[in-house]
């Protein structure tokens, strides 16, 4: 193949988000004032530019000045100041030329005008400040760590004990009764491991009382499960995070309770209580009552009680405030929060959102809230809501839709087999989601691989795994591992890969064990990698390349499913991770599986 049949390596025409590289303040306040840049290219012959900016609802246009030009990537940076006066400003850039009008917005460059959703957003609402270097390790309490200084309590009588080693049983009727003994203090005493491994977040799902391993169907907020050790266990756990640095996510289910809850029996029983307004019951005969996903052991919440909004998640005595309060959480990760408050004609899903932001801030200004959202949530991430979101939708579906083969377990419960895309159109699904949402919720979302709602992504993709890998640590977005991947369990289904965690290191994969190790250092020591914007370059079916920027460094990111076509690069790059420099004007790395990282020039 000779040199004039290879492409070069190609930045987009033009560019902004949100990041430092082109926003002066990512984080403003009502009432200051931002200035925004833009870049393009020498070749579109831009004479003149203008930010469009929507203030109170009238969009206004605002003349940008050249603020640098940069003659070796021929491009020339744009910057105009506009005002912070609405909590959420909207906005993008329309760039005259000698032959039509372009317009940018986070979808990329237009050569016609465009609705306003995709444009870029800045927010008064903000993440706390830890969020962006934050490694999120999720742990399924049961499965993770018994304690070798407590010892197990008595079993309730819905739990089928199990010895550490006994295999799940996966898709049946004891799957979600199946209890391995791990506990709050098992955790507590483990917290070298998982420091040593490079995250500095826990998210554990519930701790609180229910009928199932699982515990999504609570039968009170009041206690933590004794099973896991109750409310000395999660307080001691807490401190110990504390006193290393490191930060505490709860989980909670605002969409519903278990059959077993006590508001519900007692909403049951007896309808003239103010309980009885917690559910959507049916008392006409043969009587009922709505409940999530078809499960009539989950009883659905109807969020027009005042009464549930006080004792749940509004005000400084809900459970919300609470357990940051008494427990000193640092924030929650809310279960199906697509659903919570919503049923037919009701839809109170931004009130649950916003009252549970409100009572949060008010309870302490630096707390985290993660919504479960499996599908677009860019309506509920526009400001005072949700800060983020678990990124199945722009993170998790396209990378199995990439790099995840196997079809059995991950098809989302579409018809037919599972999504399979080129690298080209996962760049494009990516950007599309991230331009419909504040760069903030963006950058503070959960990127994850999977989860302990999924098969296991070494089961769904173990051949690319360490593109998996390479994916999550370096694309935007929190780094989230489920207890155990980093070692190599496997599971097929949802329960299967709720595998008890293998701490005889003999069953380790200790090459994945070292990569998790190496790419969460590389995070931390890369603030690139943790708020830095992203560009999208040329990519193919085989291959996607990004960079990521900010203020002080350029990394440059390129991944591989299979050998391609190369690129010539047209810049220099030292290397991070992959072994090969980058030099202008020759080939770079076509191989395949691979990734490569390079600090740019």
């Amino acid at each position: 193949m000779n040199d004039e049949d290879v492409d070069l390596l190609q930045a987009p025409l033009a560019h902004h988000d949100g990041s430092g590289c082109y926003v002066s303040n990512s984080r403003p306040e009502l009432g200051t004032v931002v200035e925004v840049s833009a870049r393009f290219a020498d070749s579109l012959h831009v004479k003149s530019v203008y930010v469009r900016v929507v203030v109170d609802g009238e969009p206004q246009y605002r003349k940008a000045k050249v603020s640098r030009h940069h003659a070796e990537t021929a491009e020339t940076w744009w910057t105009v100041s506009i005002d912070i006066i609405n909590t959420l400003t909207s906005y993008r850039f329309m760039a005259q030329t000698d032959r039509t009008t372009l317009w940018l917005n986070g979808a990329g460059l237009h050569e016609h005008n465009i609705p306003d959703a995709q444009d870029f957003k800045l927010s008064v609402h903000h993440a706390p400040h830890w969020a962006k270097s934050a490694v999120i390790y999720q742990i399924f309490p049961d499965r993770f760590a018994r304690s070798r200084s407590h010892p197990l309590p008595p079993y309730p009588q819905w739990a089928i004990p199990a010895e550490w080693e006994t295999p799940v049983a996966a898709n049946t009727p004891d799957g979600v009764h199946q209890v391995y003994g791990g506990s709050l203090w098992g955790i507590t005493e483990k917290l070298d491991y998982i420091q040593g491994l490079g995250a500095n977040t826990i998210y554990v799902t519930p701790f609180f009382p229910g009928q199932s391993n699982h515990r999504y169907d609570a039968s009170t907020f009041e206690c933590v499960d004794p099973l896991l050790g109750g409310n000395e266990a999660l307080k001691t756990l807490t401190a110990a995070i504390h006193q290393r640095g490191m930060h505490l996510i709860g989980d909670l289910t605002l969409n519903h309770t278990g059959i077993s809850h006590e508001w519900f029996t007692t909403g049951l029983s007896q309808p003239e209580s103010p309980e009885a307004g917690f559910y959507y019951i049916d008392r006409n005969p043969p009587y009922s009552y709505a409940c999530f996903n078809g499960a009539s052991s989950l009883p659905k919440l109807d969020h027009r009680s005042p009464q549930l909004r006080r004792r749940l998640y509004s005000g400084s005595n809900s459970v919300v405030a609470r357990y940051i309060r008494d427990f000193g959480l640092d924030g929650w990760r809310i279960d199906v929060a697509q659903a919570a408050g919503k049923y037919h004609d009701i839809d109170l899903g931004h009130l649950v959102a916003s009252e549970t932001r409100k009572t949060m801030d008010q309870t302490r200004p630096d707390l985290l809230l993660i919504a479960e959202h499996q599908f677009d949530a860019s309506a509920a991430l526009q400001g005072d809501g949700w800060q983020g979101i678990m990124a199945y939708s722009w993170f998790t579906k396209p990378i199995w839709a990439w790099i995840g083969p196997y079809q059995d377990g991950n098809s989302w419960g579409a018809p037919g087999e599972a999504e399979s895309i080129g690298g080209n159109e996962l760049a494009q699904m990516m950007q599309e989601y991230a331009s419909l949402i504040p760069w903030q919720s963006y950058i503070t979302s959960m990127n994850l691989l999977d989860s302990h709602d999924t098969a296991r992504f070494r089961t769904i993709s173990k051949e690319f795994q360490p593109l998996g890998i390479a994916l999550l640590m370096t694309l935007p977005g929190i780094p989230s591992i489920f207890s155990g991947d980093e070692v190599g369990v496997e599971g097929n289904s949802l329960e299967a890969g709720r595998q008890p965690f293998p701490w005889d290191k003999h069953q380790w994969d200790v090459n994945t064990y070292s990569l998790y190790q190496q790419l969460m250092t590389l995070r931390a020591n890369h603030p690139a990698l943790q708020d830095g914007g992203i560009r999208w370059f040329n990519s193919d079916t085989n291959s996607i390349i990004f960079e990521r920027a900010d203020n002080t460094e350029t990394l440059l990111i390129e991944v591989s499913r299979a050998p391609h076509k190369p690129l010539i690069s047209t810049v220099n790059g030292t290397d991070v991770y992959g072994g090969t420099d980058l030099i202008a004007g020759r080939r770079m790395p076509s191989e395949g599986p691979s990734f490569h990282i390079w600090q740019v020039s």
